[in-house]
């Protein structure tokens, strides 16, 4: 119990240090956000596997860890080792977050139609609060959640994007967040507010990179908001240090006939957890969530998403699939709630997992909760290991055990990066798929 207490006690003796030296800026009301953040963690402290939704998952090893707030060094962020981190090549707008902080040095802000505003989050709290304040810390609920509650306390950067009525933005905007950390192990509680209005559409693009193999601990929330006949399509690819422990959530609120895909892509990090939730409050709302979790060694990944049908004639799809190889374990659990007004929802959930080694392990719990009674909901999970049939074909034409296994997980995979609409996306993505199994049969045969 008193370790509990001391890692709490960490969080709440930086946060006084965070208030003290003039970190917490921005409006009065900002503020009342913030100490009301801080006093639910207090209460709520981190989850154990005591609690339903963290029950496969163990953040102690995460929690004991006393991380300091993250800086910047400029010096160990050479300009090479972003180029080999990111997807520079990537055409339109990036804003680039250095332990959680703003760097214009490193951004490239392309022209943007009228009207539209990216960039810090920070600096529109200072200049123009009244552009966040109605979206802000309103849809990403810190109440029941330990890790938001910490995100919003120490809400101070992030990303900050407005795409007006009537806009469509031709081109990415990518979000690239780099971790830097210097000996110390540090945090960063990037916190990011994307607000698409009426008839717009916008390609958003969430990356986590880190340039060194450090330990640190990226904590963040991003809150989307789609206006009527919106359509957003957003990606966020994690590829994080195999030290690193990566928490998010997503939290996405939708109008009426907009329209929402989410691909979460995740690579990297010690352990990772992925809150992915989407309430249609409209009608005609089409909402997809896909994901592809790529995990090996010792590494956890838990994703965990929430679909709320509110409003009738709803559609949400969902595919999710996962491949874990050596001593890898991993959690879905995902939940299609329809409310009692929900009617004619259509509703379908999937999630597909590979084992490509005998101690790897998955938990997964795909749910449905109906309260409407004219509906079209199905769900379902699949765990399986190589098709060996499929193998003993490749090797009797030739090709080595582990590049014909290579060659099938590339195809289980590959369905996920097939649904991405975006070709430059679609096609850097399959070049990171690509070498990062052929890594793994190098490092199998040399094992």
């Amino acid at each position: 119990m008193s370790q509990v207490l001391e890692e709490r006690d960490h969080y709440l003796s930086s946060f006084e240090r965070f208030e003290k030296n003039g970190a917490a800026r921005g409006p009065s009301w900002a503020h009342r956000i913030r100490k009301a953040a801080i006093a639910r963690f207090a209460d709520l402290g981190f989850p154990t596997t005591r609690h339903e939704e963290w029950k496969y998952t163990r953040v102690a090893p995460m929690a004991k860890i006393p991380f300091q707030p993250a800086g910047y060094e400029p010096d160990r962020l050479a300009p090479g080792k972003l180029a080999r981190a990111a997807f520079l090549q990537l055409p339109g707008c990036r804003l680039v977050f250095v332990n959680g902080r703003y760097r214009r040095e490193l951004s490239s802000l392309r022209l943007l139609p009228e009207g539209m505003k990216a960039g810090s989050l920070v600096a529109i709290l200072d200049a123009d609060p009244e552009w966040v304040e109605p979206h802000l810390a309103r849809h990403a609920s810190y109440q029941d959640h330990a890790f938001v509650a910490l995100n919003t306390a120490f809400l101070q950067d992030g990303a900050f994007v407005y795409v007006p009525k009537g806009t469509v933005v031709e081109e990415p905007i990518q979000l690239l967040f780099v971790s830097a950390s210097p000996q110390e192990a540090t945090v960063s509680h990037p916190r990011n507010l994307i607000v698409v209005d009426r008839d717009s559409q916008a390609v958003i693009i969430e990356n986590y990179v880190s340039v060194e193999n450090d330990v640190y601990f990226t904590n963040a929330v991003t809150e989307i908001v789609a206006g009527e006949n919106a359509v957003i399509d957003h990606y966020k690819v994690q590829r994080e240090s195999d030290q690193a422990f990566h928490v998010a959530t997503l939290q996405a609120r939708l109008d009426r006939s907009s329209n929402f895909s989410s691909h979460s892509i995740a690579l990297g990090g010690a352990l990772v957890r992925n809150d992915v939730n989407a309430v249609l409050d409209g009608e005609g709302i089409e909402c997809i969530l896909n994901g592809l979790y790529l995990v090996a060694g010792e590494q956890h990944v838990d994703n965990h998403t929430r679909i709320d049908h509110v409003k009738p004639h709803g559609t949400s799809r969902e595919l999710y699939k996962g491949v874990l190889d050596g001593k890898a374990s991993g959690v879905f659990n995902g939940k299609i709630f329809v409310h009692k007004a929900a009617q004619k929802t259509d509703a379908k959930q999937t999630n597909k997992n590979l084992l490509l080694s005998e101690e790897a392990l998955i938990d997964t719990k795909p749910q449905l909760e109906i309260y409407a009674d004219d509906v079209k909901c199905t769900h379902g999970s699949t765990i399986g290991q190589i098709d060996q049939d499929a193998m003993f074909y490749l090797r009797s034409r030739g090709m080595g055990s582990e590049a014909a296994r290579s060659l099938l997980t590339y195809a289980f995979a590959g369905e996920i990066l097939s649904r991405m609409k975006v070709e430059a996306i679609r096609s850097q993505l399959d070049h990171l798929l690509v070498t990062r199994l052929q890594k793994g049969s190098q490092a199998e045969e040399t094992s």
